[in-house]
């Protein structure tokens, strides 16, 4: 079950920020979405990860203004996965480094995916419950 590769789970078309877009756009995108963390994009490659965490601490400091752009509070030290890892790798991660969603990237670092706590859980629970116990799936 925690053998899988992580491209069997992952989310394929995530959303996605660019660098240089502002922060009220980002956060228009995550309240649509209802995302809490977000890869930045810049022709196809990672170039960071941008978490409503991120946002807090940059309202925390009065400083939201229209000139800030994404690229300019982003992280940019980013822990990220392959689709050929296990999905036991990325819950060790998520157990470890405290965050609830990886990139998924290839040798180029090309974004091919996210994967989330959440995906590595419903993962889990499908394989042990073959039917829903307390929720209905979603259908997209």
């Amino acid at each position: 079950m925690l053998n899988q590769e992580v491209r069997k789970i992952m989310t394929t078309d995530p959303v996605v920020a660019a660098p240089q877009q502002s922060l009220q756009q980002l956060t228009n995108l995550m309240v649509f979405h209802k995302v809490q963390q977000v890869p930045v994009v810049d022709e196809g490659k990672l170039v960071g990860m941008i978490t409503t965490h991120d946002l807090w601490k940059q309202s925390q400091n009065n400083q939201l203004s229209e000139d800030i752009k994404v690229e300019d509070i982003m992280s940019k030290n980013i822990i990220k996965i392959s689709p050929l890892d296990k999905v036991g790798t990325a819950a060790e991660l998520f157990m470890d480094k405290r965050f609830k969603t990886l990139p998924v990237v290839n040798l180029r670092n090309e974004l091919k995916g996210v994967v989330t706590a959440f995906d590595v859980i419903r993962h889990t629970m499908k394989k042990e419950y073959k039917t829903p116990i307390l929720y209905k799936e979603v259908l997209k």
